[in-house]
């Protein structure tokens, strides 16, 4: 795979960093946006999550409409709407509105876990039962709003999801797993995979997305991106400290309590037990960290076993210069 056919994406959850208010963290959001849009990436999508103080994105459609405002050529989008927490009409006229405003511009990616922890879920909404034929049923009600196309005797033939639009917004599935890669498949919707949620079986459910697809008004092909931690740097003092912070994130997220900003003074003393250790060295495998060349390598074998040319970058850093310099050095890579 050339470099020339190499897509670069992002995916932002607007980190909170140690010191910095939920405010400063959309700021970043924004400007990271309009550099990435300067750098020539082809996606920007922003996150749904509740309930932490860590992560600031709650509101994606919201965030997509100022950066949209913000920026010139990147695509903008979800990653995702997590659809369980809303009404399938609701999240249709929304991205309608989008679409009208940015035409062509849009991407809608939609998710099935609530983005926050049960009790947090329930609140968003009480009506949730959690069952994989709701989510099946939300699918098609939100694929029917959006095009006018209720079967008869539905209530989505009664219902127009406004305001009218002349285009669609691309739909794509996040998935974890080859559960929602075959709803992906069945949809005729893209699949982007989270590696940097599940580091396991990602090539394989992208495979069986890819050998079940059916072509529908939205894709005729299949379309796939991977979404992976990603951090780069000249500076190997920087990247034994970042290494070191998303290890003790990811336990900390891991062993259920809350999300809070972290810095590497506060965990630079801490002792890990066994059994934390070996979750550490599985947690790895969720992102792929180091100098530019040895990043380069990484990345090539990963989109090679996946055989996909996009990858969607997740990147959390102690400094918003740190974030971005990461970013720059995976354009110069990919983008020259």
């Amino acid at each position: 795979m050339s470099n020339s056919s190499i897509q670069l994406s992002v995916l932002d959850q607007s980190p909170v960093r140690k010191g910095v208010s939920a405010q400063q963290a959309i700021q970043e959001t924004v400007e990271l946006a309009k550099i990435a849009d300067n750098l020539g990436y082809t996606r920007f999508w922003v996150s749904e999550h509740h309930n932490t103080t860590a992560l600031a994105g709650s509101t994606p459609e919201i965030l997509i409409t100022h950066l949209a405002g913000q920026t010139e050529n990147i695509k903008l989008g979800s990653g995702g709407v997590m659809l369980p927490n809303h009404s399938a009409l609701k999240v249709a006229e929304n991205f309608r509105m989008l679409e009208v405003l940015f035409p062509g511009r849009i991407d809608l990616g939609l998710g099935r876990a609530p983005g926050t922890d049960r009790i947090t879920a329930s609140v968003l909404n009480p009506s949730n039962q959690w069952r994989e034929q709701d989510f099946l049923e939300q699918l098609n009600d939100l694929r029917n709003y959006l095009h006018d196309s209720g079967e008869p005797g539905t209530i989505q033939e009664k219902i127009i999801a406004i305001p009218q639009a002349a285009t669609v917004p691309s739909m794509w599935l996040l998935s974890s797993s080859g559960q929602s890669g075959l709803f992906a498949a069945h949809f005729g919707m893209g699949m982007s995979f989270a590696h940097f949620i599940n580091p396991l079986g990602g090539p394989e459910a992208v495979q069986i997305y890819r050998d079940r697809f059916q072509p529908s008004i939205d894709k005729t092909a299949p379309e796939v991106n991977v979404s992976i931690g990603v951090f780069c740097s000249e500076n190997e003092e920087i990247i034994f400290r970042q290494q070191a912070v998303m290890d003790y994130r990811y336990l900390q997220l891991e062993k259920g309590g809350k999300l809070y900003p972290i810095a590497y003074n506060d965990i630079k003393h801490v002792n890990y037990n066994a059994a934390e250790q070996e979750r550490i060295d599985h947690n790895r495998q969720r992102m792929l960290i180091g100098t530019p060349d040895v990043l380069k390598e990484k990345i090539d074998t990963l989109l090679a076993d996946y055989k996909v040319n996009e990858l969607m970058a997740v990147t959390i850093t102690e400094g918003f210069e740190e974030r971005i310099r990461s970013y720059e050095l995976l354009a110069a890579m990919y983008l020259k």
